[in-house]
């Protein structure tokens, strides 16, 4: 395998904790090395509209994004494209291990951040690309003026729904509760529209394509009845939470039992010089702020670290 460089601190992730944690670091005078296994700016880069972020009236989050790549780069931090698939103990450092290479490091910052989760029915691969999508706005313009669901109740699934209403000619929000974990305002605003409709205590489970194997409708079920009935959609989009992809760092650090970093607001570890930011650790709020939050925590412990 290719040996790579060793800097000060390398970051695992290139999301908004991951950038955030380096510019602290770069500022901090270290050398800051960040590995990205897809795009740099994380799920954020797929959010048309960033509204809740102080000091920022309104920006896209590829806007957002790309400002911090830009800032962090311009500070001196590198990005290298290679999935992390381990972190080894190397005397005083340690060495990343990647899919292409390995890397040197004083110390290191988990901030892998979360992917979209999954419904788990069996036929949902069938149709990923053909009516189910986990991405509102990267796919939401294919079905303009058709009925679409969304499933979730959260932040990014009012979200979406809201973006859908605006291009979409009708829209289900699907979701297992009878209260939205979302804010209280979006969810205010997005029952005022009238081409939502909400379909509460409900799951979604099945899905239906037509002859072409394209969705056409979903089957949900009422939890508190237990009936069932069909919703005709050209699309749904799942918005049901996300999963943290932090298995390759079992053993160095602890994982909880949802897969996330075991780490408290200090963004520590619990292994000396291994450091923990954004939505991959344990937490009650994932949100724009408290990633940038960790990575100036995580940064700057880093950067002390490798002192």
């Amino acid at each position: 395998m290719e040996a790579g460089k060793t800097s000060d601190v390398v970051i695992i992730g290139a999301g908004p904790a991951g950038l955030s944690a380096a510019i602290y670091a770069c500022r901090a005078g270290k050398s800051v090395l960040l590995l990205e296994a897809e795009q740099f700016g994380g799920q954020i880069v797929n959010t048309p509209d960033v509204e809740n972020y102080p000091g920022i009236k309104k920006i896209s989050g590829f806007d957002f994004a790309y400002g911090l790549y830009e800032q962090a780069t311009a500070l001196g931090a590198t990005v290298e494209f290679d999935r992390a698939a381990a972190i080894v103990k190397n005397g005083t450092g340690f060495i990343v291990k990647g899919e292409q290479a390995e890397y040197g490091a004083k110390a290191v910052i988990i901030a892998t951040g979360a992917k979209n989760r999954h419904l788990g029915l069996d036929a949902e691969q069938k149709f990923v690309g053909r009516g189910v999508s986990y991405c509102a706005t990267c796919d939401g313009a294919f079905f303009k003026g058709k009925t679409v669901a969304v499933n979730g109740g959260g932040n990014t699934a009012v979200e979406d729904a809201k973006y859908l209403s605006g291009i979409c000619g009708r829209v289900y929000v699907i979701h297992r509760r009878d209260q939205f974990r979302a804010d209280e305002k979006s969810v205010e605003f997005l029952a005022s529209k009238p081409n939502v409709e909400f379909v509460l205590n409900s799951t979604v489970t099945d899905l239906i394509g037509d002859e072409d194997g394209k969705l056409e409708a979903i089957e949900v079920m009422d939890k508190l009845s237990g009936e069932k009935k069909k919703l005709e959609v050209s699309a749904l989009f799942v918005a049901i939470g996300q999963v943290p992809d932090n298995k390759a760092f079992d053993g160095e650090v602890r994982i909880d039992d949802k897969g996330y970093v075991e780490g408290g607001e200090d963004c520590l570890t619990g292994t000396d010089g291994i450091y923990v930011a954004g939505d991959c650790r344990t937490k009650s709020v994932r949100q724009l702020t408290t990633a940038a939050a960790d990575g100036a925590v995580a940064g700057l412990a880093a950067a002390a670290y490798a002192d």
